[in-house]
């Protein structure tokens, strides 16, 4: 994949996605000037940086929409750093071992029109990193086509937008197992809370939740 990555780069120089800077997908100049997320977050969801950054959420915009798929090998290291530091108290503290990594899925419609799920690319590129964190991409399907949420504005109808979105497969990959539940974004975790809440009434044990953006 390094060659591969190599040759692409010869053939079709990389510009930094957020100075436009050649070289690089994103450049680590950049990557330091993202301030961290520090709005307040549900405890068990560890965002790493602010959306309200102008060039956090262009790269995220970029990664979803714009199909600059490497992005999620830059982020997923930076999301795997984040969630070493993390697990690093939890197994500790909660017995926190031998988490499965689980994207947020997208329905079939959405993932027909974008051709992929940057949430299942950054769970792969984290797993490349750390073999013992395994993806399970089978588990948490979505069964339901709902309204984007960020056009929903009010908490409570994004909430009742999510209800009974998500369905579990293979039930037994999860029987109290931890789960580590991969998103891009949250705004509100209206959607990590349906997928936990999923989860658990599937027998999952303890779940915590990671995204590049709050």
């Amino acid at each position: 994949m390094n060659l591969l990555n190599t040759i692409l780069d010869i053939v079709f120089p990389v510009n930094c996605v957020s100075c436009n800077k050649n070289g690089e997908i994103l450049c680590l100049e950049c990557i330091s000037l993202f301030p961290k997320a520090e709005r307040e977050c549900e405890e068990w969801i560890y965002p790493l940086y602010d959306y309200r950054h102008p060039p956090v959420k262009k790269l995220i915009w970029q990664l979803k929409y714009n199909k600059k798929r490497r992005l999620a090998e830059v982020l997923g290291q930076l999301m795997y750093e984040n969630i070493v530091l993390e697990l690093s108290d939890l197994s500790i503290l909660e017995n926190f071992r031998e988490p499965l990594i689980v994207p947020i899925p997208l329905s079939y419609e959405r993932l027909k029109e974008r051709g992929y799920n940057q949430a299942l690319l950054l769970c792969e590129n984290i797993e490349k990193i750390n073999k013992d964190l395994k993806v399970s991409k089978n588990v948490l399907t979505k069964i339901k086509e709902t309204e984007h949420q960020a056009n929903i504005k009010d908490r409570s109808e994004r909430l009742k937008n999510l209800i009974g979105t998500f369905t579990v497969k293979n039930e037994n990959l999860i029987q109290k197992r931890n789960i580590i539940l991969i998103d891009d974004v949250t705004t509100t975790g209206a959607t990590l809370n349906e997928a936990k809440k999923t989860l658990k009434q599937a027998g999952a044990k303890k779940i915590i939740a990671f995204t590049i953006a709050h």
